[in-house]
């Protein structure tokens, strides 16, 4: 696979939700659903509002496939957009009664947003580092065990560990910025 395959793929199914390819929009769902139901129900904390979310977000792509760009960036980042804006407009106006401050709003999406990033690395990142960030922090091996498991040096295991670990702190990097209470126009 060429380092261009996943923009081209993006431009290519585009083109055929633009031309109104039901089959398409069924690539699409079956390739992302977890990660916009994910994203919805870590900022509702609500499955049905996540399960509404998910077929906003599926209808806006299929009615308004022309608002995707590949020039800013892949489909996936699009979609993870769009499921955010769609979530964080539901929880607006859900707790529009003032029984949650802006701030706590907030809060609450960079929590999720940061969560949804840090399950995307992890899944993206490759499986020899995966293998390592498993062994240590979920079976809770050390270093020495997991070089052991995995069959290579000590120093290779301390390497994919080190190099998981600045993968995932990125989570936390990206920007943070949340519209304005009221400036729900601004996000969509």
């Amino acid at each position: 696979m060429t380092t261009d395959a996943p923009p081209r793929w993006d431009r290519k199914m585009q083109q055929r939700l633009a031309h109104g390819e039901a089959a398409a929009l069924g690539e699409l769902y079956d390739r992302f659903p977890s990660l916009v139901h994910g994203l919805a129900h870590r900022i509702l904390d609500d499955e049905a509002g996540a399960d509404r979310v998910t077929r906003e977000v599926f209808s806006h792509v299929w009615e308004h496939p022309e608002e995707y760009d590949p020039r800013q960036g892949p489909l996936r980042s699009w979609i993870a957009g769009l499921a955010r804006r769609h979530a964080v407009s539901r929880l607006r106006r859900t707790h529009d009664d003032g029984e949650r401050s802006a701030a706590e709003i907030e809060e609450k999406v960079r929590a999720a947003s940061a969560a949804a990033r840090a399950d995307y690395i992890v899944t993206s990142m490759p499986a020899p580092l995966r293998a390592a960030l498993d062994l240590a922090y979920f079976r809770r091996l050390d270093y020495r065990q997991t070089a052991a498991r995995l069959g290579v040096t000590e120093d290779e295991a301390r390497r994919r560990l080190r190099l998981g670990l600045q993968l995932l702190s990125t989570a936390h990097d990206a920007p943070r910025a949340v519209s304005p209470p009221g400036g729900e126009a601004a996000v969509r």
